[in-house]
């Protein structure tokens, strides 16, 4: 079973920046597409920001020109630099795989105040 373990969230100033990590058991990493998802209490979970196994990227419109997603296959690690932060991103986020597997990692919690 792949384990996803995601890093980096923290407390920022709305303007101000945070790198997310998240590290991948399993070489099955290298083959897939995988995403960037957040969920605030009450909400559902939703994409924000995926990437192809060739490093194609594809972003929710509301992240769009702020946020950028890569991925370092040797290392099985996908990244989030979020740029530009705003309160309304304020969620945990979490990385899977697109679409998305029944295991979730325990996520980071982004706080952006106002």
């Amino acid at each position: 079973q792949v384990q996803l373990v995601e890093s980096g969230g923290g407390l920022v100033q709305a303007g101000g920046s945070l790198r997310l990590s998240c590290a991948a058991s399993g070489s099955i990493f290298r083959i897939s597409v995988m995403g960037w998802y957040r969920q605030t209490p009450g909400k559902q979970r939703e994409l924000v920001a995926r990437i192809t196994v060739r490093g194609s990227t594809d972003y929710a419109d509301s992240v769009k020109g702020r946020f950028t997603i890569s991925r370092d296959n040797a290392k099985n690690t996908v990244y989030l630099q979020m740029n530009s932060l705003k309160p309304e991103d304020t969620a945990v986020y979490y990385c899977n795989f697109v679409p998305s597997r029944d295991s979730w990692g325990q996520g980071t919690q982004v706080t952006v105040s106002a």
